[in-house]
């Protein structure tokens, strides 16, 4: 589906190792690979161990995980709002993102100079913030500047309308905050979706701690937990400098020893995938077959129909109906064939909204 996750924050606070650990997220996840479309964007694998669960089952000839783009973002500096540093590329580069994975330094090391001389997650993320809200004020104000007079003489409701979602966004992000937290419904936001506002897009945060604090956080990490508690947004601890030592092993077994010894069921980076997948509303559909185990992407609430257009159009277009099976149950019964006979299969029709995990086949007519 294309959907880019942005990894932001100020130079040194780990980001560009983060990303570089995701780049060996292979062989954390089993044979799949990472490629680089350019040198800051990656395609990573998503970890999904139903998809593993379903190959053993059907054993096909081959298995097709999904993917999401990660894009390493230029740190930021105060002042890119008005171009300071690579403050327009900066800020052009998250406006083509779909969500943002915003990474808060949360570990103290005198080795590791920090950009503002000293530890404070919570100063440096109202750095970026405010960089963006700046950024997304210029833009609201441009809007409301065209659509104003149109708004005034009475004769579009649209243009009044807009002009009134505006001016609250305006005022909202005056006050210092971000545009995801603005009072808005979701159909009024759609008047002004077009703007890509910078702080409307979903964050994740990601506390990058220390060796130490890798299981239980710290006080720094309680300190953005607080701050981000009005936000709906995830906080995620991850020390980057065990995701660097786990990338250098060699093989899947000596790194799942590692995880082991330091006490983890699994690495950050597999976590961090996993949470900006959920980040950008997305759920998975499998197709199995002895051809092809595969991982489909859609969004959260998409149809029968909506999904069988993932494959191809003309799945969408020429939809008949879907054949389901609930993951759950062809894990338990162990076979497609198994389930029909259990009476597990579900004939559903154009309305049908898929679920998460859901196994399907389309039947469809050009």
């Amino acid at each position: 589906m294309g959907l880019q996750c942005g990894i932001v924050g100020l130079p040194n606070v780990g980001k560009s190792t983060l990303f570089n650990c995701l780049s060996n997220a292979k062989a954390q996840a089993a044979n799949f690979p990472f490629c680089t479309i350019e040198p800051n964007v990656g395609v990573i694998t998503v970890p999904d161990e139903r998809l593993n669960k379903l190959a053993e089952l059907v054993n096909p000839q081959k298995i097709v995980p999904n993917t999401i783009e990660i894009v390493d973002i230029a740190g930021l500096v105060k002042g890119a709002s008005k171009g300071e540093g690579l403050g327009n590329q900066f800020l052009g580069n998250i406006r083509a993102t779909n969500a943002i994975i915003h990474v808060l330094r949360c570990f103290d090391d005198g080795n590791v100079i920090h950009v503002d001389g000293s530890v404070d997650p919570i100063r440096d993320k109202e750095i970026i913030d405010t960089e963006l809200q700046l950024k997304d004020l210029d833009t609201v104000d441009k809007r409301i500047q065209k659509v104003e007079k149109m708004a005034k003489t009475g004769g579009d409701k649209n243009a009044k309308k807009t002009y009134d979602i505006l001016s609250a966004v305006k005022q909202h992000l005056e006050s210092g905050k971000s545009v995801r937290t603005a009072p808005i419904s979701k159909e009024d936001f759609e008047f002004i979706e077009d703007l890509s506002l910078l702080t409307s897009k979903p964050v994740l945060y990601v506390c990058n701690v220390d060796e130490a604090s890798v299981n239980t956080g710290n006080q720094y990490v309680e300190k953005v937990k607080e701050a981000v508690k009005d936000e709906n947004a995830e906080v995620l601890i991850i020390s980057a400098k065990i995701e660097s030592e786990i990338a250098e092993l060699e093989s899947y077994d000596e790194r799942q020893m590692f995880l082991g010894d330091m006490g983890l069921d699994e690495s950050g980076v597999n976590k961090l995938i996993r949470a900006a997948y959920k980040l950008l509303d997305l759920y998975t559909y499998f197709t199995a077959g002895v051809q092809e185990v595969r991982a489909w992407t859609i969004t959260k609430g998409f149809t029968a129909p909506q999904a069988a257009g993932v494959i191809h159009t003309d799945f969408e277009k020429g939809f008949i109906r879907a054949e389901v099976i609930k993951y759950d149950d062809f894990v338990k019964y162990g076979s497609e064939n198994a389930c029909k006979d259990a009476g597990k299969l579900s004939v559903e029709g154009k309305t049908y909204v898929v679920e998460d995990g859901d196994v399907m086949h389309f039947r469809f007519n050009v």
